[in-house]
């Protein structure tokens, strides 16, 4: 006797219907699980016997074996514990030559079944069920078994037709047609913004740093990435973490795509399953480059991956190891990260705004003229050389963050909010969105060397300025496009349609000096 449902695997962000077939033979006593299956697959035997005993069902007492297809992708997770149940049981009821028993009041082969069974029987919740759905619909599944808990978030899927269940035994009468379970019609996802965003720092409680703070809006308003320097205790850090209060809220479309991400990491919240608000990873300098890249043996997203649409903020950078700064080199340049391992190759997006602080050297006060810089010459080399020079050039701004002085702590005059600069931010934002219009293009940022030319053109004056500028700064290729696309900012804030000398001068500010290098 044989059955069979329909359940989804995971891969990467996307995801793969599997056919969940169960066969009941005669013969001694055996459960076995076959298609590639991991440990958590293997392991959902005893929950999947205990679970059908104490639903108030007989497990088959013969040979039972279940197998997960295609066989060529890995299983992972408690995802399928409820469909292997249900094909356990349906199997059961199915006669010597394959014909069902019992009528099904559903369509078996258009419905999917997802959940985790505890010991009682009862459907725990399980991570990506947002790509899970995703994948149902564009498939043509009709019906979606869904524990309760996740149906807030499977809902932000228009269209499907949602069986939030609670138990094991509520499934089984449901397909058996005793007791039906109540449909809902998903309605797609509705954005609703908060009135009030609270966030951790304001830039009205940052003293002074006018320059810095410049440069954060300017870095805000584009996308672009940026690199805070100077002693410690100047307010690198607290500027890198007032900048989600100057971000725009995000785009509908941006919403689900974080949090189709933050779904597959276990990250959303069951009562407010949208992500409304952009991330701000702050990894530890411990972390490894599966950790910040995204990797394991079945690849999961890393922290490049969560921060999309958002800030990866890494602080003190210097403190990285090498390895971990190199792997950000093609996220940087590409907006997305390829892990390939023996499983498989997957693509995360990973198109972030990457903001970082570091001292100039290792006691932090060389270059400061208030207090005197206790290294030698060596170690401020080796501190220096911690970055390589192609992840410098990736940054698009480099700006210096000065001591402040005793006046500046005294001042009580109020400064700028940030909800007066976002609101710059915003509008600026908006040019570019009308810039954008038709393309993939989301920010100034996010334009190539070739799409810089088309939109960011210069007249007479701008490419004798940029060619001498390339002379003296010794721009790559690369920066040559970075300080375009930053000046295309600055004339977007100023409400400019046009680029201009004083544009292109403000962007070269931000370039990396040569106080960064004692030679």
């Amino acid at each position: 006797m044989t059955s069979k449902v329909f359940s989804g695997a995971i891969v990467g962000l996307e995801c793969e219907p599997i056919e969940v077939e169960c066969d009941a033979g005669t013969g001694m006593f055996s459960f076995v699980i076959v298609g590639l299956p991991d440990a958590a697959v293997q392991e959902s035997r005893e929950r999947v016997r205990a679970a059908i005993k104490n639903s108030g069902y007989m497990f088959p007492r013969g040979r039972v074996t279940v197998n997960l297809a295609p066989a060529d992708i890995r299983k992972e997770g408690p995802v399928y514990d409820l469909p292997i149940a249900l094909s356990v049981l349906l199997a059961e009821d199915r006669s010597s030559d394959g014909a069902a028993t019992r009528h099904f009041a559903c369509d078996i082969s258009r419905s999917i079944f997802i959940g985790e069974l505890s010991l009682d029987g009862t459907v725990r919740s399980v991570p990506g069920i947002l790509s899970l759905v995703r994948m149902a619909r564009q498939k043509g599944f009709e019906h979606v078994f869904i524990p309760k808990e996740n149906f807030k978030e499977a809902s932000l899927i228009a269209g499907m037709a949602l069986y939030p269940v609670e138990a094991l035994v509520q499934v089984v009468r449901h397909v058996q047609g005793e007791e039906p379970i109540s449909a809902s019609m998903s309605e797609g996802m509705f954005l609703q913004r908060e009135a009030v965003q609270q966030f951790d720092v304001d830039m009205n409680q940052i003293k002074g740093q006018a320059h810095a703070k410049r440069a954060l809006e300017i870095a805000a308003a584009g996308g672009h990435n940026i690199l805070f320097w100077g002693p410690p205790g100047s307010g690198k850090t607290l500027l890198s973490r007032a900048l989600p209060s100057i971000l725009p809220p995000l785009t509908e479309e941006e919403s689900l795509e974080v949090t189709q991400i933050h779904s597959i990491a276990g990250l959303v919240s069951h009562d407010q399953p949208l992500v409304r608000m952009r991330s701000f990873r702050s990894p530890h300098h411990t972390s490894s480059v599966v950790a910040l890249i995204g990797g394991g043996s079945i690849p999961r997203p890393g922290e490049v991956s969560l921060a999309h649409r958002g800030v990866l903020f890494l602080d003190e950078l210097p403190e990285f190891p090498r390895s971990v700064l190199e792997s950000l080199r093609q996220p940087l340049e590409d907006g997305y990260v390829v892990v390939s391992r023996s499983a498989g190759t997957v693509r995360f997006p990973a198109k972030f705004m990457f903001v970082a602080t570091q001292n100039p050297c290792p006691c932090g006060n060389y270059g400061d003229g208030a207090r005197q810089c206790t290294c030698s010459i060596p170690q401020i080399l080796k501190y220096q050389k911690r970055i390589s020079g192609p992840l410098l050039d990736r940054i698009d701004m480099h700006c210096e963050v000065p001591r402040v002085g005793g006046a500046s702590f005294q001042d009580t005059n109020a400064s700028e909010t940030s909800a007066a600069i976002r609101a710059r931010v915003e509008q600026a934002r908006a040019m570019q969105s009308d810039r954008f219009s038709g393309t993939a293009l989301i920010c100034n940022a996010d334009m190539s060397g070739a799409q810089s030319e088309t939109h960011c053109a210069l007249d007479a004056q701008c490419i004798m300025c940029m060619r001498t500028a390339a002379e003296q700064f010794r721009l790559s290729a690369r920066s040559y496009y970075r300080v375009i696309k930053v000046a295309r900012t600055i004339a977007d804030l100023s409400g400019s349609k046009d680029m201009t000398r004083a544009h292109l001068a403000e962007s070269l500010q931000y370039r990396p000096k040569q106080t960064m290098d004692i030679i």
